[in-house]
């Protein structure tokens, strides 16, 4: 929408900010440091409101905890944009200024009464109408998500639906006021920074830029062409096709992280050639033709990260690596050699600088102002100063030469989960993360957290009684998909018909064997967030699974 992907707003921000919601995001669990800052901002008086169909740890603190019904995430936002529209709460000049298509989006919004959000959400229509009118009256407002809005067959447009209300109010290109994506990890944002997406070189330049074209040309001595790669979901699709023989897996762990993931194992199975890079031997690694350890852990390396305020920081190793593995540029380099052609300098800081001299928005932060700083945000394209902490407040220049192009309003229309309910599987599955635990489970999985020994299959009381279950009890949990043991834990945040589990224990309890790789066409992104289950008692000898639904 705004041509980079990147949050808008600093954390100094959010702490200063008016207003904040969290929008399908339990940070309280999965973005603990995050959500120091979001505690500092409540203690300053700010407006919790959380977004959630659980009601999380993260809702315990909002002053407004709304539970829609999953996947009912569009239907919600359009109903608060009508209710802002029809109250005169948008901010017109900014609408004028700098936006496209608010009478279209207007006219697309019109249908969505308090009336009928309530019905399709399940919110309460007071509830709604108070998020709508405390976040359009907001001097400063961020509103913030993750998983809990992409992870789902329409989550790109999940997301434009909530950048429209930003739009309205002008919650964006101001200090305090913004757009966040949170990021699982703690580079996850470099990653995308440094192209690792199939459409964009480092600094997510576009690849048929001729401009940029010619520039890495140069420095590469190697032609670049504008030809788009495949993202993983197609990458997946791929190997069913035979259009892709070989796979070279560096830090990822897909025979456990992907959606449906004994269809993914069979894919990976039919690869003619499989290599894993990673520092334990995960899942996929065990399905590897080569393994290539590395030396990716934190205190092992030498390099930088970028978090989810775009804030470039330096790593330090602190220990040495264990016999045998390498640092992965190093392994990297030594597979190029063999290949034909040489890298270069391959130190941490030589590729850092390559990065500088190719990437605009990274040339100011050299090794010494990023030490000095503590880090720096991007963009920063000059060595003498940094750009302000937010983006894109070109929206709000008075010239109309330098605002540049509009941001468009999106049509975005409600649909439905891809795995619906029925009499077979009645209950909602949606899945996400726990305090204790990390991922996929490969670095945390072995240590005995006091806090939790393994997964569990959470459903809310009333649930239970109506099954005949109770905390402890060994369940059998049935997909269209797939089928898996756990013990049951009751937890008062579900409503009647929601379950809950993570993929954090995997050798114990595969979650993602249960859940649904329909796809997101705009993203690639599965829908782990909405699958339909059943629970049945748990006998000594359960019947095999289903098998494989295509």
């Amino acid at each position: 929408m705004f041509g980079a992907g990147g949050g808008t707003s600093s954390y100094q921000e959010v702490v200063e900010s008016d207003l904040i919601v969290m929008w399908g995001s339990n940070a309280r669990n999965a973005h603990p440091i995050f959500f120091q800052h979001v505690l500092r901002a409540v203690r300053r008086n700010a407006k919790l409101y959380v977004v959630d169909p659980r009601r999380t740890e993260t809702a315990q603190w909002a002053d407004l905890w709304l539970g829609p019904e999953v996947g009912t995430d569009i239907a919600l936002a359009n109903t608060m944009a009508r209710v802002i529209i029809e109250q005169d709460l948008v901010h017109h000049e900014f609408i004028e200024r700098a936006t496209v298509g608010f009478d279209t989006f207007a006219a697309s919004v019109a249908a969505w009464t308090l009336e009928r959000g309530e019905a399709v959400t399940g919110v309460p229509a007071w509830a709604i109408e108070e998020m709508a009118v405390a976040y359009a009256r907001a001097d400063r407002a961020q509103m913030c998500w993750t998983l809990g809005i992409t992870e789902h067959h329409n989550g790109t447009d999940n997301v434009l639906a909530l950048i429209n209300l930003a739009l309205l109010c002008g919650h964006v290109g101001r200090y305090g006021a913004g757009l966040n994506p949170l990021r699982g990890q703690n580079n996850v944002q470099g990653g995308g920074d440094m192209g690792a997406i199939p459409n964009r070189l480092p600094g997510f330049q576009d690849m048929a830029d001729a401009e940029v074209q010619q520039r890495f040309t140069a420095a590469w001595n190697h032609p670049i062409r504008a030809q788009h790669g495949l993202h993983l979901a197609q990458m997946f699709e791929a190997m069913d096709e035979g259009g892709l023989k070989a796979l070279y897996v560096i830090g990822e762990n897909p025979a456990q992280s992907e959606a449906n993931t004994a269809q993914a194992v069979q894919r990976l199975g039919r690869l003619d050639h499989l290599v894993v890079q990673d520092i334990v031997l995960t899942r996929t690694a065990a399905l590897a033709d080569v393994v290539l350890p590395a030396t990716a852990a934190w205190c092992e390396t030498e390099g930088t990260v970028t978090n989810s305020e775009r804030r470039v920081q330096r790593v330090r190793q602190a220990v040495q690596p264990p016999a045998g593995a390498r640092d992965d540029i190093a392994i990297i380099a030594a597979v190029s050699e063999r290949l034909g052609r040489s890298l270069g300098a391959t130190d941490s800081e030589a590729v850092w600088n390559e990065v500088r001299a190719l990437s605009p928005m990274h040339r100011g932060m050299s090794y010494e102002r990023l030490e000095a700083l503590g880090g720096i945000q991007w963009p920063c394209y000059h060595e003498d100063r940094l750009e302000p902490s937010f983006l894109h407040g070109r929206l709000w220049a008075t010239d109309p030469t330098e605002r540049g192009a509009r941001a468009p309003f999106s049509i975005v229309q409600d649909e439905s989960p891809v795995d619906q309910l029925t009499a077979d599987f009645p209950l909602r599955l949606t899945t996400g993360r726990r305090l204790d635990s990390y991922n996929s489970g490969v670095q945390s999985g072995a240590f005995l957290s006091p806090l939790r020994q393994g997964e569990t299959i959470d459903l809310s009381p009333h649930d239970a009684e109506t099954l005949g279950v109770t905390e402890g009890d060994l369940v059998r949990v049935v997909s269209r998909r797939g089928a898996l043991v756990a013990p049951v834990r009751l937890d008062r945040g579900l409503r009647s018909g929601l379950a809950f589990m993570t993929m954090h224990f995997p050798d114990e309890v595969a979650t993602n064997d249960l859940t649904i790789d329909a796809l997101d066409p705009k993203s690639g992104t599965a829908e782990f967030k909405a699958t339909a289950i059943r629970i049945e008692r748990h006998d000594t000898d359960p019947p095999a699974a289903p098998a494989v639904d295509n």
